[in-house]
């Protein structure tokens, strides 16, 4: 038997084990072919109230243990990321179309390295003394916030639920996870396996897919004080809107449509290669990919004709074949608004350097030229392979540029003058800056997250973030002796 093997949870839901869901079971299908890879348990708002009693009950016992024993589970998880790397390697690139660098960046990363950095934190400093002006002991500590809901999107499963799940459980919380029903197998039982194998109590890790309604319970719930959402600005308001009517914290991580500014005085090749893996990697379906590529004016035209070189060049196909570089969209639906996108921009005036077709869910990396700043390829997210090149005169027309939009995800600046490139990313308001390299970057020890429409800001990454994300600070003052009050 393998570690995934379907035998374990076909037609199940981890909740206190493999259990039935309440809303049946569905197929989960491999985009490149469309086959069936199993059938998939199914939750409903039920079992999220079922869930989140027993989450409760279990979380309690979770933080009263030393923090060792917490930070043993993550490093045994850590562990079995590392051990079956080829097989979950594998699910990703079936489930959510990643070709194999980008599958085994998500499990050495995302996965193995979330849970080391997880089981750190489980130690780490947790308060500070405080100054009081009178006799008596003064602390802030940080205690668990009790259950974490967790609602992850398809594109990048195990990275971005485990950036929560994992230091949430490190710091004595439970968690009710609620994965994308596209990718509930690499973004859902994976997970599961994880952790039930690392010895995880049961009761504190939930994963249930299902439709909106099993998010919008989760969010509801009144025993469910902080949401971890990662998913597009959309849903992201509206699970804000309903958080705020319980007066719960909720950490968005929302969408993006990040600028890649190339200057003048750069190698145009390495500018383009750069260019190229910002906007087409992982056909584009990431919320930090470079969507707006402001190019100096004296070299776009040249920077333009190379980009397209690399899109032209770069073969698509079915993750599990040869030297494939973009494998498929993750539904026709998501292909269809791509496409939408792109033939409205050229009916707009803007013109297809490469690209702007699509063979089933494969959809050619596609460049565009002379795109209006009105059109949709330029003013929308996209999240698909597309290169919108807009030209711009001086510094000040980027940072113009690069500002006008409501998103504040990543900023690329490539340029040999590095000083000129900070003071331009002052000007912009993003949460995250690379000078000198594309705007996808992401590691699990650093702070992450967007302003604006892309969300609240940095929630995680990093001891500090983290800690802030999924605890709550409590004053207490001790007393040598009970003193005397006027009353």
């Amino acid at each position: 038997m393998t570690f995934l093997d379907s035998s374990i949870w076909e037609g199940l839901v981890f909740s206190g084990g493999w259990v039935n869901g309440s809303g049946g079971e569905y197929d989960a299908v491999e985009p490149a072919t469309g086959k069936t890879l199993g059938r998939v348990g199914c939750g409903t708002p039920a079992d999220v109230d079922k869930a989140v009693d027993q989450a409760v009950r279990a979380q309690r016992e979770w933080a009263a243990l030393p923090y060792s024993d917490r930070a043993a589970v993550l490093r045994r998880a850590a562990r079995l990321f590392e051990e079956h790397r080829q097989e979950i390697e594998t699910c990703l690139m079936r489930e959510s179309g990643a070709v194999r660098p980008f599958a085994a960046l998500q499990v050495s990363s995302g996965g193995a390295e979330e849970c080391y950095e997880a089981a750190a934190l489980a130690g780490a400093p947790y308060g500070e003394l405080l100054r009081s002006g009178q006799e008596r002991l003064s602390f802030a500590r940080r205690r668990p916030v009790g259950v974490v809901g967790v609602i992850a999107p398809f594109n990048v499963p195990i990275t971005l639920a485990m950036r929560a799940v994992a230091p949430a459980l490190a710091l004595g919380n439970a968690v009710v996870l609620k994965p994308d029903p596209r990718t509930a197998i690499s973004g859902g039982v994976v997970f599961a396996r994880v952790f039930e194998e690392a010895g995880l109590p049961p009761g504190l890790l939930h994963v249930l897919p299902g439709s909106a309604d099993v998010g919008a319970a989760l969010v509801e719930h009144p025993r469910v004080p902080v949401i971890a959402f990662t998913g597009s600005t959309r849903a992201g308001r509206a699970i804000g809107v309903a958080a705020a009517r319980h007066l719960k914290r909720v950490h968005l991580e929302l969408g993006g449509n990040s600028a890649l500014v190339v200057m003048d005085d750069v190698d145009l090749d390495k500018a383009a290669s750069v260019g190229a893996w910002g906007s087409f990697v992982h056909a584009g379906q990431i919320c930090m990919a470079s969507s707006r590529h402001l190019v100096h004016a004296s070299v776009a035209d040249e920077y333009t004709a190379l980009l397209a070189q690399h899109a032209d060049a770069l073969p698509v196909g079915d993750p599990l074949g040869e030297n494939v570089a973009l494998g498929p969209i993750i539904d026709a639906g998501q292909r269809d608004n791509i496409h939408r996108i792109v033939t409205e921009t050229v009916e707009a005036g803007a013109r297809p350097a490469a690209g702007g077709t699509y063979q089933d869910l494969f959809y050619r990396p596609t460049v565009l030229t002379d795109v209006p700043l009105t059109a949709p390829a330029y003013a929308q997210e996209i999240f698909g392979p597309v290169a919108p090149v807009v030209p711009f005169r001086d510094l000040d027309e980027a940072a113009r540029l690069a500002a006008g939009t409501e998103y504040g995800l990543s900023l690329g600046v490539l340029t040999r003058d590095v000083m000129k490139g900070l003071a331009l990313a002052e000007r912009v308001p993003s949460g995250l800056v690379h000078i000198n390299d594309q705007t996808v970057n992401d590691e699990p020890l650093v702070p992450f997250g967007g302003v604006g429409d892309s969300g609240t800001g940095s929630r995680h990454g990093g001891s500090a973030a983290n800690l802030e994300a999924f605890t709550e600070q409590q004053w207490v003052t001790v007393r040598g002796e009970i003193p005397d009050h006027p009353f």
